[in-house]
């Protein structure tokens, strides 16, 4: 069963320009990411142009969803009231298999064992609902 989200969990500010990931992680928690038609750069953050070639041919594919943290910060206060009961929570920057950084949350049953160099992977599907953002977990 689904984990539904928060019902306090501030909400995403969705654009034309970022619908399509934040539909395919609703949908089916899958990561969505942007590839440019002209000259093949991987995209993130969505964008309307590409950062590389000024190109607006961006095409959508779907990520791996797989990488490995390159750096992060355990949070234990200061968090806003929907993320307390989940404290401490894992930010990290996440280099994608795709060869974009991401900054993400990790949902890591014990943040101790977080390092730097960590293989992550998206959070099963069914887990998924529970986070308004792509989120990640141990491989």
């Amino acid at each position: 069963m689904t984990a539904p989200m928060h019902p306090a969990m501030p909400k995403v500010q969705e654009t034309l320009t970022n619908a399509p990931m934040l539909a395919a992680w609703r949908a089916e928690g899958a990561l969505a990411l942007q590839r440019c038609a002209d000259c093949a750069t991987v995209v993130f953050f969505p964008r309307s142009v590409c950062p590389h070639c000024w190109s607006t041919r961006l095409d959508w594919f779907r990520a791996t969803g797989t990488g490995r943290i390159v750096s992060f910060s355990v949070i234990h206060r200061g968090l806003p009231e929907a993320f307390q009961a989940d404290a401490p929570i894992v930010l990290a920057e996440v280099a994608l298999a795709e060869g974009v950084p991401m900054i993400a949350r990790v949902a890591a049953p014990d943040v101790g064992a977080v390092r730097s160099g960590m293989a992550v992977r998206l959070v099963p599907r069914d887990e998924a609902a529970r986070y308004p953002l792509p989120t990640f977990a141990p491989a």
